[in-house]
């Protein structure tokens, strides 16, 4: 269930247009007057119609129906392997890849290639995202994993929900940060001012915690490796740009001026986690990409 809570600056907006605003790229606004229209739509706990405006404090719920079931095509997409057993695999996934399929971009997605390659994935997370316990970005590298059976995804899914699964990553940051380490404990949610966008904030948030140590400084720029503690939508890029050092080639959440990489320069290099059947932590690292390497060293050299 999706919820939200009209703030100030809200008021009079059209409740399909704020609840499409508000999930971004998983729903267009006519899929949104639709489930409107078939009551999925609650304010303040009664149905309303897709012209209703809102009222400051108005509390606004969105339940999503089940999805009809869709044919997701296995596609011989090649994938960097970095290891697979009976119960999971992990995968090196490259910058640009999206992880699951969504309405209108059903191809080219790691779950294609997943499905090609393994033939048995769990499916808890149902028809559009079989396997997938986990996500990155599309624009971020390195290592995701996925479930090849029910048991071991509500093992892994647990993990992650008591933050005891190793992520870490590495980062290209503009601005050099005053302190060789540091922690970034501040809450995230949708941005009041645009709702596909994330910030810190008090209001209708999640507790968010990242963990950051500068590994090289280039004056303008630092290379940082971060550890996730908690793993919310956006969550590095957001806690970067909240102290002042957003990632460098960031589209959303960077700066236009200085160096320009083809996505944000971020890479989950380590991932770990106590294997579901055995019981004993495994630990997985991914080399930097290329892009990311020649970035560094164009910074080396100057």
């Amino acid at each position: 269930m999706h919820e939200w809570i009209a703030e100030n600056h809200e008021a009079k907006t059209r409740i399909d247009k704020y609840i499409a605003e508000g999930l971004g790229e998983e729903a267009s606004r006519s899929q949104v007057q639709l489930w409107i229209a078939e009551g999925h739509v609650q304010v303040n706990g009664s149905p309303v119609k897709p012209n209703y405006k809102l009222s400051v404090g108005d509390r606004i719920s969105l339940v999503i129906p089940e999805p009809e079931a869709v044919e997701i095509v296995p596609e011989d997409i090649p994938l960097e392997i970095a290891h697979e057993d009976r119960d999971v695999i992990v995968v090196n996934k490259p910058r640009g890849m999206v992880v699951h399929p969504a309405p209108g971009h059903s191809s080219g997605t790691l779950v294609n290639a997943l499905m090609f390659h393994c033939k048995d994935l769990s499916g808890i997370n149902g028809e559009l995202r079989p396997g997938i316990v986990h996500r990155i970005d599309k624009d971020t590298s390195g290592l995701i994993m996925a479930a090849k059976n029910d048991k071991a995804h509500a093992s892994l899914a647990a993990q992650l929900k008591d933050h005891s699964v190793t992520r870490r990553y590495y980062a290209i940051v503009h601005g050099n940060i005053s302190h060789d380490q540091g922690t970034i404990d501040a809450p995230i949610g949708r941005d009041p001012h645009d709702r596909k966008l994330y910030t810190v904030t008090d209001r209708n948030s999640k507790h968010a915690v990242t963990h950051f140590s500068v590994l090289e400084r280039f004056g303008d720029y630092n290379l940082l490796e971060l550890k996730l503690e908690t793993g919310r939508t956006h969550q590095i890029r957001v806690h970067m740009k909240y102290i002042g050092h957003p990632l460098v080639g960031d589209p959303v959440y960077g700066r236009s001026k200085g160096l320009k990489m083809d996505g944000q320069a971020l890479h989950a290099a380590v991932l770990g986690f106590i294997h579901p059947s055995t019981g004993e932590y495994i630990e997985f690292s991914a080399p930097l990409p290329e892009d990311m390497e020649e970035l560094l060293a164009v910074l080396r050299s100057r």
